[in-house]
């Protein structure tokens, strides 16, 4: 075989090549891009689906920290939470015990609210449990009744309780849900 036989056959087979790795080129890029999108389209629904399914766990999550923050309320529990004598820092102890029982049933919540809320929960926990132990440490505070007296003059004092304020930060937060 000589070299122009050689050239000819090359020269011949060139454009079918350079045709060949263009259309290989352009198929490469378009099946990437095509996959990319498939990728992303799929990863978008699995997000939404996601987002429906974890909604109504979310809505129950907030729901128990209004149920709690409504427990917590001093006004609330000095109702439900009855002194067991009349010695007043055995009544401070139920009464952090009661608040701490039903903080640590409900911690598992802070997964579906917000950091916002959640601090606004912690916040109002730790004011209502504050409030209780500054009462008692109160000199004038004498037994459990004078206790919960004490209490609930602070809280008239107070104004709008902690809980309170917790409840429209969740409740803000619910609105950015919808």
């Amino acid at each position: 075989m000589n070299f122009d036989a050689v050239l000819e056959v090359v020269l011949m087979t060139l454009p079918t090549v350079v045709v060949a790795v263009v259309v290989g080129g352009v198929l490469f890029f378009l099946i990437t891009r095509f996959l990319k999108h498939e990728e992303n389209r799929r990863r978008y629904e699995l997000l939404r689906e996601t987002k429906v399914a974890a909604l109504p766990m979310k809505l129950q999550a907030y729901e128990r920290m209004v149920l709690f923050l409504e427990r917590i309320n001093l006004s609330q529990i000095l109702l439900r939470v009855l002194p067991p004598s009349t010695d007043k820092i055995d009544y401070a102890t139920l009464l952090e015990h009661s608040i701490q029982t039903e903080f640590e049933h409900n911690l598992a919540q802070q997964i579906y609210v917000s950091g916002v809320a959640w601090d606004a929960v912690l916040k109002a926990k730790n004011s209502t449990v504050s409030l209780i132990r500054n009462a008692v440490m109160d000199n004038e505070v004498l037994d459990s009744n004078g206790l919960r007296e004490q209490l609930l003059v602070e809280l008239a004092e107070q104004g709008e309780s902690a809980s309170s304020v917790a409840i429209a930060i969740l409740k803000n937060d619910l609105k950015l849900i919808f």
